[in-house]
């Protein structure tokens, strides 16, 4: 298992895809200062902070980062979703990676109109 400190300012997104190029998150606690995810109805939202990571878990390929998050405001509402970039860290973020050491890509999935996991190895 890889575990990373994310400092204040750094995009959580951003840095997940620049640390790791294949593997599983577990794990992710922390802050933001807002988050942008992809609802169910597949619109986007953003919800501004401060925000506490409560959950963060999801897949790292060469060919892409899925990943969801849900995220608590200041009064405890609860927000989730798919992450998408623009979620700037507010103190710290703490995640844990296990590498994958097979192969995973992420191919179009005609049946679903996304791009989904495939597992080659």
């Amino acid at each position: 298992m890889i575990l990373i400190r994310l400092e204040p300012g750094m995009d959580l997104m951003e840095e997940m895809r620049a640390a790791f190029s294949e593997g599983v998150v577990v794990t992710g606690i922390g802050s933001l200062h807002r988050v942008r995810i992809r609802t169910a109805d597949e619109s986007e939202l953003t919800v501004e902070g401060p925000l506490e990571i409560l959950s963060l878990q999801g897949t790292i390929s060469p060919d892409g980062v899925h990943i969801h998050i849900a995220v608590a405001d200041s009064e405890g509402r609860v927000t989730g979703g798919h992450l998408r970039g623009d979620s700037p860290v507010r103190t710290t973020a703490e995640i844990a990676v296990i590498p994958y050491q097979g192969v995973l890509r992420r191919v179009m999935d005609r049946r679903t109109g996304y791009r989904e996991l495939l597992v080659l190895e």
